[in-house]
Order: structure tokens, then C-alpha cells, then sequence
């Protein structure tokens, strides 16, 4: 009998949540605390995630990063910036990370001080979403060019954020950017989650970035999303949204 598309679907991220929760529990006995970021491409992400970097470097958190893209290194040089530790990862065509891959560079690369571990996901709000990768907080960024319905039309990846980071709040009045609707549609696919309103040009809002991120690392209560990652396997996606 062949499989179906379901089928196949369904034995490949179950592979990877038995991969990803072996991975949580490595990085917790290392003492790592790892955020992945994911996002459409031109959030702004890797702008945001240079100057939090940087910011950490600053306070001595012993900070590094993992940032995925098909092809080239251009982010990686970006980051690096930032003074600290980073590697480029990258997926050749694949258009999300898996933990099979995140772990690799664990394994061989992640300096043995490091206490906070970002992992910058290709820019994909659909794929990203179904793969835990074994990190401790997921945020979803989403900047105010791209419409205040984005969390109605990707509630996966919404639905499953502990944290929405709003970035390139400096062209919300350019761009006509309804912020109360974005936050009812929020509301609607993730309740309770918080929103943080940055502007990497200004530096707005990267020091509350990184106070949420460290207080997760340091044990404080982290929001539990509708579409968390299950015990046993993946996130599951929610209904239409109509």
C-alpha cells in the first residue's frame, strides 16, 4: 500500500520532534537556553538580532548565534558585527531549519560557555512553523510593512510564539499600519502572548528583547502558546481562520 502525502508529512516531523526533544535535553544539561526567530524575508530580523547581540556581548552574557539562509554567508558577516560568536548554517534549498541540523552545530561548533543561543530560521513563516528545533522560547517577528492581518493569514506560526516582536516601527505611519487591528488579530490567534514594539534604526525596544529572552534562560514564567509544540511531536495547525 503507498503512503500517502499525510502520512509521509506526519513520519517526517515525528522523526524530528523525537530529535528535537533529545536536543532540548542536551542543551538543558549544557545550560543553554536556545530562541528561535522566525520571520517572512525583510523583517528586519537579522538588523534586530545584531544589535540584541550586541547588546548582550555589552552585559558579558555569554551569547551566540546560528543564523540559516540557502544560500550565501551575507547574514553571518552581519552578525558578526556584534562581537560575538556566530555561524552561518546553511539549508541548500531546504526552506526551514530541522533539528537534525541544528544539532550537528551543537555538537561541533557551539562554544562550551555559551548560556543563550539564538537561532536566526530561514525568512518563512509556513515551514518553519511545523519543526521544533529543541529551543527554550520561539519568537515571531513581523514588521508593520507587511500588514496588520499577517497573524490571520499564518497562525501556525503565530499561534505557536511566546513572544511577537513588531520591528520597523519607525515606517508604521508611512505604511498606514492599523496597530490596534494587528493586536486584535494577535489577540485572536495567540492570546495573552506579549508584543514588543522595536526599532532597529533607534535601538528601540532591543533592550526588552533581550530582558524577555534572559529572564526565560533564567527560569521565569514564559507564556504557553495555543499551538506550542506537544510532549509527543509537533505543533499542530489550527483551524482556518475565516
Amino acid at each position: 500500500m503507498c503512503e500517502s502525502v499525510d502520512d509521509v508529512t506526519q513520519a517526517v516531523l515525528a522523526k524530528n520532534d523525537g530529535l528535537a526533544a533529545s536536543l532540548r535535553d542536551e542543551l538543558a544539561r549544557r545550560g543553554v537556553s536556545a530562541v528561535n526567530l522566525l520571520s517572512s524575508p525583510g523583517s528586519g530580523k537579522t538588523e534586530l538580532l545584531g544589535r540584541v547581540l550586541a547588546r548582550a556581548v555589552e552585559r558579558r552574557v555569554p551569547v551566540a548565534a546560528l543564523t540559516a539562509d540557502l544560500a550565501t554567508e551575507n547574514d553571518a558577516r552581519r552578525l558578526a558585527r556584534s562581537g560575538a560568536p556566530v555561524k552561518q548554517l546553511l539549508t541548500d534549498g531546504l526552506c526551514h531549519l530541522e533539528a537534525r541540523q541544528l544539532r550537528g552545530h551543537v555538537e561541533s561548533w557551539l562554544p562550551q560557555d555559551t548560556s543563550l543561543l539564538f537561532v536566526e530560521n530561514v525568512g518563512n513563516l509556513v515551514c518553519p512553523a511545523a519543526y521544533d528545533l529543541g529551543e527554550s522560547l520561539r519568537i515571531v517577528l513581523m514588521a508593520v510593512t507587511e500588514g496588520e492581518d499577517k497573524p490571520l493569514k499564518y497562525p501556525t506560526a503565530f499561534g505557536s510564539a511566546h513572544l511577537v516582536v513588531l520591528t520597523k516601527t519607525d515606517l508604521a505611519e508611512a505604511a498606514g499600519f492599523d496597530e490596534s487591528a494587528f493586536h486584535a488579530n494577535v489577540r485572536r490567534i495567540n492570546p495573552g502572548v506579549e508584543v514588543v514594539r522595536t526599532c532597529a534604526r533607534t535601538g528601540d525596544g532591543v533592550d526588552t528583547v533581550l530582558e524577555r529572552v534572559l529572564a526565560a534562560r533564567d527560569g521565569a514564567s514564559v507564556h504557553r502558546p495555543p499551538l506550542a509544540p506537544h510532549p509527543h511531536g509537533h505543533v499542530h495547525a489550527p483551524d482556518p481562520v475565516s
